[in-house]
């Protein structure tokens, strides 16, 4: 394990680079846009199922 964790250290150390600040803002906006997206799709998704399964469960109990 404490090799792992050199070999993993040396290897962020020498062959990671970070992108430029303009790239890396760019690429968050793209990011938090499709997680807005996303987000308000299941919220959809969910809203569209409770509503059947409420109807569902009245009809079932009427």
């Amino acid at each position: 394990m404490l090799t792992y964790i050199k070999e993993s250290y040396e290897e962020l150390k020498n062959n990671v680079s970070l992108p430029p600040r303009a790239e890396s803002y760019n690429l968050m906006v793209i990011v938090a846009v499709f997680s807005i997206i996303f987000a308000l799709a299941t919220w959809g998704v969910d809203t569209v199922f409770s509503e059947i399964i409420k109807l569902y469960f009245e009809n079932v109990l009427n």
